[in-house]
Formats: C-alpha cells, sequence, structure tokens
C-alpha cells in the first residue's frame, strides 16, 4: 500500500472512531457531520469524501476489522491448515488496543441495536463476510461464487466472533476474552462436537416470597 493509500485509509479509520465515540456518549442522533470531521480537524466536506452518512461511519469500524482480517489471513503461509490461519488473525485483530473494553463494547452494543444504524450495519457484515469469503477461496484454490465451503466458513466466523463477544459481556467482570474468543473458534473448526461435560451453572436463588395480599 502507497503513502497515500496508507493516509487515506489512517483517516477514514479516525473519522469511524470519532464517530463510534461520540455516538455512544450523545446517542448519534445529538451528533452532526461537522462534529465527527472537527474531532479528526477535517472539514465536513472531507468527511463526505469518506461516508455518505453518519451511520456508515459508525458501521464502517467493523469494516476495517474484516479488512485487517482479510490481510492477515493473505500474509499467513500458505501450508499453514485454514482454520488456524482464521483464528490466529482473528485473535489478533480482537487483541489490538490492548483488548476489547467490557463497558465501550456495551455502548456500542446498545447504540447498534438503533434502527437507524442496525440497516447499515447488517449491510456492513455481509459486505465483510463476502470478502473473507472471497480469500479464503482464493487461499484454496475455490471459487466463492460456485463453492458454498469459503462462504460457510465466513459466516461460521463472523457468527462465532459475535456470539463470543456476547458471551463475554455477561460474564463476570475481569475475565479475559481472547481465550473465550479462541475457545470458541477451535470449536467451530471442529465442527462443534457435543462436550463431555459443561461446568456447573451457579444455582438460582429462591424468588422471594411474596404475601398473598400483594398479588394483584
Amino acid at each position: 500500500m502507497g503513502l497515500r493509500e496508507r493516509k487515506k485509509r489512517a483517516a477514514r479509520e479516525a473519522l469511524s472512531w470519532a464517530a463510534v465515540r461520540l455516538a455512544t456518549e450523545r446517542g448519534l442522533e445529538n451528533v452532526r457531520v461537522e462534529e465527527i470531521a472537527a474531532e479528526v480537524g477535517v472539514s465536513a466536506r472531507t468527511f463526505n469524501n469518506y461516508f455518505p452518512s453518519k451511520e456508515a461511519a459508525v458501521c464502517s469500524f467493523g469494516n476495517e476489522r474484516h479488512t485487517r482480517i482479510v490481510e492477515g489471513l493473505r500474509s499467513r503461509p500458505a501450508d499453514e491448515p485454514l482454520w488456524e490461519s482464521l483464528i490466529a488473525v482473528v485473535a489478533e485483530q480482537f487483541s489490538r488496543h490492548g483488548g476489547p473494553d467490557r463497558e465501550f463494547v456495551s455502548r456500542v452494543r446498545l447504540m447498534m441495536s438503533t434502527p437507524s444504524i442496525m440497516g447499515e450495519f447488517l449491510k456492513s457484515n455481509v459486505s465483510a463476510e463476502r470478502r473473507l469469503a472471497d480469500e479464503i477461496a482464493r487461499r484454496l484454490g475455490a471459487d466463492a461464487e460456485v463453492d458454498l465451503y469459503p462462504r460457510l466458513v465466513a459466516g461460521v466466523v463472523g457468527a462465532t466472533s459475535r456470539i463470543a463477544l456476547d458471551f463475554w459481556l455477561h460474564t463476570e467482570p475481569g475475565r479475559p476474552f481472547l481465550p473465550m474468543l479462541t475457545d470458541a473458534l477451535r470449536q467451530a473448526s471442529a465442527g462443534l462436537p457435543v462436550p463431555d461435560t459443561f461446568p456447573a451453572a451457579p444455582a438460582a436463588a429462591d424468588p422471594p416470597l411474596i404475601p398473598r395480599e400483594s398479588v394483584c
């Protein structure tokens, strides 16, 4: 990648993260394009050169991660097993900047559930998984247009990563995410065999007693 392309990519990533930060702090409806651009020190016109909307800017951070996963997969040794390569590059991208921050991820998840962003987010995921499928197909000497396997693998990687992240958000604070993500991807790569045992679930607390007269 040439210097100009690297600068454009850095600007795009900076604008996307500025949009995410402001949107999670204020709500996207309370953020203007001019404010996002000002966070990065560029004009609103420059913002519009990169993104058609605030929603697209917010969702772009996920696209950037998928782009890095595709690039990482392309750089892995050609003789390395496919799933070993995928697990390595996905874990590497989720460990950037020290790994995900629980509070920040929770705020982003809440923001992504709003109708104005959900459609853009789903469209972004479809595009990202297709790019990954194309790279998997290239690596295997397949064709994602006619061979189902590359698209299945790309979909499984995306779904497993999202499910692992959601599961981690609801575990006890302090539990590291990367081992959970790696374990989930390894289970997926093995065809999801049924475990011999499951960790014991914590005992549910007895429901409080409600006086009969208080029940409507």
